[in-house]
C-alpha cells in the first residue's frame, strides 16, 4: 500500500517500547532517561525519570505501570507517585534488560542484550519471567538478541524479534507461565527486527533497524505491507480509538553522544486496515 506517514511528536532524543494505553501513546525517552505519554493531538506529559534509563513498559491488572530500568538491570513499577523496585535483575540477565510484554496476569517477560556486542560478537540472551511479587526466573536461553515481543489474545503463545537471528521465534505458555514448544515463527532475513506488535488478523509489524521501514510479517514470513522512513525505525504499536492507527517511533541514531547532541527522535503515524488486538 501507498503509506504517507505524518508525525505525531518530535525533537526527543531516542525513543523505545510504545504501548497505547487509557487513550495515550506511552513510551520510553531512553537516553533522556523520561517515560512519556502523548494523546492523538501531540500534547505530551513527562510522567516518571528513570536514571537506569527506561525500556520496556507494561501495566499490571490493578493499573500500575512497570517499566525495565535497563543498565541497572531492574524491574520497577510507578503507581503515579512512586517508583520502587519489583524485581533486581542483574544475577539473571546477561547484559543490560530491554524490551518487555506483560500478560494479563501481571507476568512481565523482560529481554536483555546478553552482551556489550558493539565491535564485539553478540553472546547468548536470556528471557526472564518476572511474577507481580518480584519473583523472577529465566524461561528461555539461548537467545540471540532478544528485542520487542507480544502475547497472542488467548494468552497462549508468546513471540519475541531476535534481532541478531533475523527472526521472529515463538513459544507456547503454561499455566505457570514457563515458555516451551520453541519454533520460529517467521524468518525476516534480511530484516533486523527490534519493537514489534500484533493485529487482529494474526499478522505482526516489525521495525526493521537494517532499514528505514517497518514492514508486515504474516506467519511463515511472507511480507504483507512495508512503510519507508527517513530515518531509521526502531519500535511501533498500534492504537487510536479503533486500534487502526500504527505508530512508529524512529531516529537518526541510538548511540547515545550522537543522538544527545542534535535530537531527531519522533513518533510518526500512519492509518492501516487491520485493528492492533
Amino acid at each position: 500500500m501507498d503509506h504517507k506517514t505524518q508525525i505525531l511528536l518530535d525533537e526527543l532524543v531516542f525513543l523505545e517500547g510504545p504501548r497505547w494505553h487509557e487513550g495515550k501513546l506511552w513510551f520510553s525517552d531512553m537516553h533522556a532517561h523520561w517515560v512519556m505519554n502523548v494523546d492523538p493531538k501531540g500534547n505530551a506529559q513527562k510522567v516518571v525519570e528513570v536514571p537506569g534509563q527506561p525500556s520496556g513498559l507494561g501495566w499490571l491488572p490493578d493499573g500500575r505501570l512497570l517499566i525495565v530500568s535497563m543498565t541497572d538491570r531492574r524491574l520497577l513499577r510507578w503507581d503515579g507517585k512512586n517508583l520502587v523496585e519489583v524485581a533486581d535483575l542483574s544475577h539473571l540477565a546477561s547484559f543490560h534488560c530491554n524490551d518487555m510484554v506483560v500478560d494479563v496476569h501481571g507476568n512481565a517477560y523482560v529481554g536483555n542484550f546478553g552482551s556489550d556486542w558493539v565491535g564485539r560478537t553478540p553472546s547468548p540472551a536470556n528471557i526472564i519471567m518476572v511474577k507481580p511479587d518480584g519473583a523472577a526466573r529465566i524461561v528461555a536461553d539461548k537467545m540471540e538478541f532478544p528485542n520487542g515481543s507480544v502475547i497472542t489474545p488467548d494468552g497462549h503463545k508468546f513471540i519475541v524479534a531476535e534481532t541478531f537471528g533475523r527472526r521472529l521465534t515463538a513459544f507456547d505458555i503454561d499455566q505457570d507461565g514457563s515458555l516451551h514448544n520453541r519454533c520460529v515463527w517467521a524468518d525476516v532475513n534480511p530484516a533486523m527486527p527490534d519493537g514489534i506488535c500484533l493485529d487482529a488478523e494474526n499478522a505482526i509489524w516489525i521495525a526493521n533497524t537494517n532499514g528505514n521501514e517497518v514492514i508486515r510479517i504474516a506467519e511463515g514470513g511472507q511480507v504483507l505491507d512495508r512503510i519507508k522512513f527517513t530515518q531509521p525505525a526502531y519500535a511501533c504499536a498500534l492504537g487510536g480509538n479503533d486500534k487502526k492507527t500504527l505508530f512508529i517511533v524512529t531516529a537518526k541514531s541510538s548511540v547515545p553522544e550522537i543522538a544527545k547532541s542534535k535530537p531527531t527522535g519522533r513518533i510518526e503515524f500512519v492509518r492501516v486496515t487491520a485493528p492492533g488486538v
